[in-house]
């Protein structure tokens, strides 16, 4: 059997359609597709750790020289999903997906057995708290939704093993009453009214509750959705840009962070969080049709692409929700995301008048352009986990269980 025939979603096969009038980059899609495969060999090669270095034979786990220590939750999930995504493609997907699968099984958080500890070091040993990280539990249970689709059965049961760990996030990861996310298992007191926007995943909050069918996660979805189109209309309006993190979320007058309340001083800006933004609201506009993350992603891209001049050099690695940029540029993290956001400009039924043709197809090209021309960096492996799953986005790769 080869590695395509195994896989029930093989990589290129496009066999899940996107949203009507979503763009794609001009040119073949099999010349997409081999960028994307080029990147995920690098990406491999310089983060995929395997063998004794975590924990002996069969275990592997993506390693981050750019974290706080070595393997961090984040990475964790971000491995799985495109792993899964990879299957086709890469004849060792389904080992290497069970390999971090086993390493994160492995560490579980102190709060709750089905929740994973969000940092371990060289040496294998939990640090930073053993508690757990919202966003990395978030994509840890939506891999193991891909996997069920991809292969079934393997390690364990792939669908057993994401309920739980779906149910355990809604019950320590998810306020009960405003039903935003909060940042992991150990949040309380002043903690318990702050939320991180970059955890705001919408399409993973769609595949939650068609496994679960607990109505719970369309509350989830929605209160997310909401108080995004809030932010953005009352602290954003010319920009649409998100906070890293929200304050108050429990008073009824949630705001960005008014300076450190978690990570730095930039903690209300569009930072090294909230960066991953128009992905995630774009990931799921192209797949969901959604006219509230379209409308979002859209904003988003257009703006970029006003205050750049349609330059993805121009876009820079931190700005003030109105637009004033203060970070350095170059940096994938924040660039690639914005192709993400802008498949979603190009025109659907009722949008007549609303198209920029050929602005946006050159707009997408040139972020395309970029994201090829970035060959993944071995000292940077947050920016490489987003700029290749943007990319799995782009090449219409990318898929929703």
């Amino acid at each position: 059997m080869t590695a395509r025939e195994a896989a029930r979603v093989p990589f290129g096969a496009r066999s899940v359609p996107y949203a009507p009038g979503t763009l794609r980059p001009s040119g073949d899609p099999a010349a997409a597709d081999r960028q994307v495969l080029e990147h995920y060999r690098r990406w491999k090669a310089s983060f995929l750790r395997s063998g004794d270095e975590v924990g002996g034979r069969g275990r592997c786990a993506v390693f981050t020289p750019d974290a706080a220590h070595p393997f961090v939750a984040e990475a964790q999930g971000y491995g799985l999903v495109i792993i899964a995504l990879m299957a086709g493609a890469d004849p060792d997907a389904h080992a290497l997906f069970d390999g971090i699968l086993r390493h994160v099984l492995a560490y579980p958080s102190v709060n709750h057995p089905e929740l994973h500890a969000a940092q371990q070091d060289a040496g294998g040993r939990d640090v930073g708290g053993r508690d757990s990280a919202t966003d990395g539990d978030l994509d840890i249970a939506y891999g193991l939704l891909l996997a069920d689709r991809q292969w079934g059965g393997g390690h364990g049961d792939y669908k057993a093993l994401a309920l739980r760990r779906i149910d355990a996030v809604m019950e320590r990861e998810v306020h009960p009453g405003t039903r935003l996310t909060k940042l992991g298992d150990w949040s309380s007191g002043r903690f318990d009214e702050v939320s991180r926007t970059s955890d705001w995943m919408p399409d993973h909050f769609r595949a939650f509750r068609a496994a679960t069918g607990d109505p719970r996660w369309d509350e989830v979805l929605d209160a997310q959705l909401s108080l995004a189109g809030a932010l953005r209309t009352r602290h954003a309006p010319a920009t649409g840009l998100l906070p890293d993190f929200v304050v108050d979320t429990t008073s009824g007058a949630p705001r960005p962070a008014p300076g450190k309340v978690l990570e730095s001083p930039h903690d209300g800006d569009y930072h090294w969080n909230a960066c991953r933004t128009p992905w995630r609201l774009g990931a799921d506009a192209v797949t969901s049709g959604d006219a509230r993350t379209r409308a979002a992603a859209r904003g988003l891209s257009r703006w970029a692409r006003t205050a750049t001049g349609g330059d993805p050099g121009g876009i820079r690695s931190g700005y003030r929700l109105d637009g004033t940029a203060y970070g350095d540029p170059g940096s994938p993290a924040f660039f690639a995301p914005f192709a993400v956001a802008a498949m979603t400009e190009g025109e659907q039924d009722g949008d007549e008048g609303e198209g920029e043709g050929e602005g946006a197809q050159g707009w997408l090209d040139a972020l395309w352009a970029r994201m090829c021309g970035s060959p993944p960096d071995p000292a940077r492996a947050y920016a490489a986990g987003v700029q290749l799953q943007s990319m799995l986005v782009v090449s219409h790769d990318y898929w929703v269980p």
